[in-house]
């Protein structure tokens, strides 16, 4: 029998299509920033990703701010644990330590090495590789014991989760990667952001059965500006013309853009809604919070 954990989990398993978002903990001290941000959310979505020194900044801890979240807001998470910064000591004593809070959803994750972040002369550890997480967190979860076979006290309540690239150019190996990611028992795929639908169909097509719950990255960009540097500076994300055109006519108006933005991602997602198995959508913003509650709106009924 399943044993499930998470609201986040029960939800897939009962076939809701379902939407997340994600927080980023800054270089503070402070935690009312996320706590605002998380009482945002929490009305328009089942969980909340809390990222894990993105881009090799050092940031609050994960596991720190994701207590913070469903201690003060009651909006479950889902906490990012890099590869990069922990041996498998760490790692379990994170993992360990995150059951003990409440914490019941890890995104194994590798990391961006640390030479693009804010501390360009750290040493990035990668004692294990995020596919080797996910089978040291199963052990833990289904066996409790540790990657050496050392018994834990107690039962491990972790739910399992994978970062999946649509834009991978080449395409195949980013298939044959997550392929090993699902034989090693990872229950869910959130995916890196995509405007192309036939791109996320294409994802979503190539990981046949035994498939985990697969959710869809969405983007919406509060500017041409914006999605013109994603488009240019981002590695293997393809932004479409004809989204870009529409932002420029917004001309900087707000309300346009949120209309603009509104519209097309309410075509992508009832799209894949209606044509995929995808289990629901990530959507991910830079200082444009707002407008997820305003996307999911769009679909209610729908999705």
């Amino acid at each position: 029998m399943k044993r499930i954990f998470s609201e986040f989990m029960k939800a897939l398993y009962n076939n809701s299509f379902v939407f997340t978002t994600e927080i980023e903990p800054k270089k503070t001290v402070n935690p009312e920033g996320i706590i605002n941000l998380a009482r945002k959310f929490k009305n328009h979505v089942i969980a909340c990703n809390i990222t894990d020194n993105p881009r090799a900044h050092a940031y609050m801890n994960s596991i720190i701010a994701s207590y913070i979240i469903q201690r003060e807001v009651g909006l479950e998470t889902i906490c990012h644990m890099t590869v990069r910064d922990r041996n498998r000591l760490a790692l379990i004593s994170d993992v360990l330590g995150a059951c003990a809070l409440g914490i019941k959803n890890i995104l194994t994750i590798t990391g961006d090495h640390t030479t693009m972040g804010d501390n360009p002369n750290a040493m990035p550890v990668y004692d294990i590789d995020s596919t080797q997480f996910i089978y040291m967190l199963r052990k833990m979860v289904d066996e409790g014991i540790d990657l050496a076979g050392n018994k834990i006290d107690g039962e491990v309540r972790i739910h399992i989760g994978a970062v999946g690239n649509p834009n991978a150019n080449p395409f195949e190996p980013e298939i044959l990667k997550i392929k090993r990611k699902i034989n090693a028992g990872v229950e869910f795929i959130q995916t890196q952001i995509v405007f192309d639908v036939e791109r996320a169909k294409r994802f979503i097509e190539e990981l046949k059965a035994p498939p985990p719950f697969i959710l869809i990255g969405i983007f919406p960009c509060n500017s041409y500006r914006m999605a013109e540097f994603i488009d240019k500076k981002v590695p293997g994300i393809s932004v479409p013309n004809e989204y870009k055109e529409v932002l420029k006519k917004a001309n900087e108006n707000k309300e346009k853009i949120d209309e603009s933005n509104i519209e097309y991602f309410s075509e992508m997602i009832k799209e894949l809604k209606k044509t995929t198995r995808a289990s629901g959508i990530h959507i991910m913003t830079i200082k444009y919070e707002d407008i997820v509650g305003k996307i999911i709106d769009s679909v209610k009924g729908i999705c």
